[in-house]
């Protein structure tokens, strides 16, 4: 996709620890910041850069869209100037019959005249059909002229949405850089024991958010998924390490949503490629209810996802600068949950192999 640009290098120090949520463009933290402010900073930098990535993202889907439309709209108004000009050369072509054919005498004092009444009736008859037909001849002209006139006002309607959306992804892209460009500021001015300091907070965060969501009672009892949805998960986990990049979708990188809708795809769901379409489209479900391969959203703009592999942890391509990983389920503010599919009792259930493995082996960060 266009929107695929180099990592930043300077996130890579951050990236094997933490799971921040995108923020305003801020500037470099002085001295005496405290950690947690400096991770407050961090977290909305990296809210707002995955909120202006998912923004691009749903923009990216509309301009394909449209290209589409705009390419069947003109294969459409190509056939409909074919047509006119077949009823052009219809209309013509009878014009040219009833000129050479016209004798200057009506019909009947035709009949009067001819030698033959019943030969001059049955030339009536055809005569008649002939005129019939130029009336279907001319209906067909006017109906094709005025087809040809509505599919190309319609073509050019559609080129200049097209034209219209791909400017609004150029502002769009702009503006993810610059948010990458503001969290590689913050980063660059930190030093490695800030870093370590940062990445300590935050997971303490995340375990201390989790518990919060064991003692309520808010995770689900391990329960398998349906096929489709151990498909997902086994996909996804297959993509474990690959890097985050924005606008992504595999097969060497993804960004969060691009990581799950491909999932969702190659398991024979294909479901929208934005995690706010995600959480507007599809059926949601109570947490205590997840299964695995059900999406995770986070944020209240719904500007993150993730996807549950049981154990209360999920799968995610987290940010730039990191890799896809497993991670706890509450390592960001939780929306809500999605599913992509029915229920499995009505499909059957098969739970992956990957989730297994990784639901009983911990891994680090997460």
């Amino acid at each position: 996709m266009a929107g695929r640009f180099p990592r930043l290098a300077c996130t890579a120090a951050v990236a094997a620890q933490a799971v921040l949520a995108p923020v305003p463009a801020a500037a470099a933290p002085e001295p005496q910041r405290s950690v947690a402010q400096l991770l407050t900073d961090l977290q909305r930098l990296y809210r707002q850069t995955e909120q202006a990535s998912e923004s691009y993202n749903a923009t990216a889907e509309k301009l394909e869209r449209q290209r589409a439309e705009v390419t069947r709209l003109d294969g459409e108004l190509v056939r409909a100037r074919l047509d006119l000009r077949g009823s052009r050369t219809d209309a013509g072509r009878l014009a040219r019959q009833q000129y050479q054919s016209s004798s200057g005498l009506g019909p009947y004092v035709r009949l009067l005249l001819a030698h033959d009444p019943q030969h001059a009736l049955d030339e009536g008859h055809v005569i008649g059909e002939l005129a019939r037909e130029r009336t279907r001849t001319v209906a067909r002209l006017t109906t094709a002229e005025k087809r040809k006139d509505a599919v190309a006002r319609a073509a050019r309607k559609a080129l200049d949405t097209q034209l219209s959306l791909a400017g609004r992804q150029r502002k769009q892209r702009d503006e993810v850089r610059t948010r990458l460009a503001g969290v590689e500021r913050l980063l660059a001015a930190l030093t490695p024991g800030q870093l370590a300091a940062i990445a300590r907070l935050e997971q303490q965060g995340a375990t201390e958010a989790q518990q919060k969501l064991v003692t309520a009672g808010a995770l689900p009892d391990d329960r398998p998924p349906s096929v489709e949805g151990g498909r997902a998960v086994d996909y996804a986990m297959d993509q474990l390490g690959k890097p985050y990049q924005w606008g992504a979708q595999g097969p060497s990188s993804y960004d969060c949503s691009g990581l799950t809708a491909v999932a969702w795809s190659h398991a024979g769901t294909p479901i929208p490629r934005t995690s706010q379409e995600q959480w507007r489209r599809l059926r949601r479900v109570p947490l205590r209810e997840l299964r695995p391969g059900d999406l995770v959203i986070y944020f209240p703009e719904a500007t993150h996802v993730a996807m549950y592999v049981g154990g209360g942890k999920v799968v995610q391509a987290p940010r730039p600068g990191e890799r896809v990983k497993v991670s706890l389920l509450a390592s960001a503010p939780v929306l809500g949950a999605v599913r992509p599919d029915g229920d499995p009792r009505e499909r059957g259930a098969v739970r992956p192999v990957a989730a297994q493995r990784e639901a009983s082996s911990p891994r680090p960060g997460g």
